[in-house]
């Protein structure tokens, strides 16, 4: 799929904003931590991606209903949804000065477009020694989730299924989608969650 970048401007794409705290002290650390045992920006950023993938827990995955949206609240709590996950990962970059930004799909929750569907978020990181954007689904794997690493294809988290109405947004956005962010905002625990299906 082609990419499409929302800003032609590579500094839109390290900017700082309030869920993308990037110059919170823990950040600023975690970024320190993982990029003094690199050799490189690949490496770094191998590292990054790993450490949110499986060091942050999915809250989905453990049952919990907390939410959080801001990087370094879901560093200190060490959960997130994949929304939130996309956004520690993007913040975690930015603070070394690589530009990171957010990627949506629609997935149905089952094997019918009957079954509805869910927004999942990723994220798009470009790598200055390699002159490209590539994308990386930090979500956390288990079984029948096997997202990895990669700058040649992409493994993602998820197959898109066209038969099932799932869709692979192709825009690199600046900024995690607003109404996806007031909605985490608004929410004082995942009971109260209601996701949107559509990237509005």
């Amino acid at each position: 799929m082609q990419l499409i970048v929302e800003s032609s401007n590579m500094n839109d794409y390290l900017i700082e904003t309030e869920e993308v705290d990037h110059s919170h002290h823990s950040i600023v650390e975690k970024a320190a931590e993982l990029s003094n045992n690199a050799r490189s920006e690949i490496e770094f950023v191998q590292a990054a991606f790993e450490f949110v993938r499986d060091q942050v827990f999915h809250s989905a995955d453990i049952g919990s209903s907390r939410v959080t949206y801001k990087a370094s609240d879901i560093l200190q709590h060490n959960e997130g949804l994949c929304y939130a996950k996309s956004i520690l990962l993007g913040a975690l970059l930015r603070n070394k000065g690589i530009p990171a930004g957010f990627c949506y799909q629609k997935l149905a929750y089952g094997d019918t477009p009957e079954a509805g569907h869910a927004l999942h978020g990723l994220n798009a990181i470009y790598l200055n020694t390699l002159n490209k954007w590539i994308r990386l689904d930090a979500r956390g794997n288990k079984a029948g989730i096997n997202a990895q690493f990669s700058i040649d294809k992409e493994q993602l988290a998820f197959p898109i299924r066209s038969h099932c109405g799932d869709i692979d947004y192709p825009t690199i956005y600046i900024r995690p989608n607003q109404n996806l962010i007031t909605i985490l905002k608004q929410a004082a625990n995942g009971s109260e969650l209601h996701l949107p299906s559509e990237l509005v």
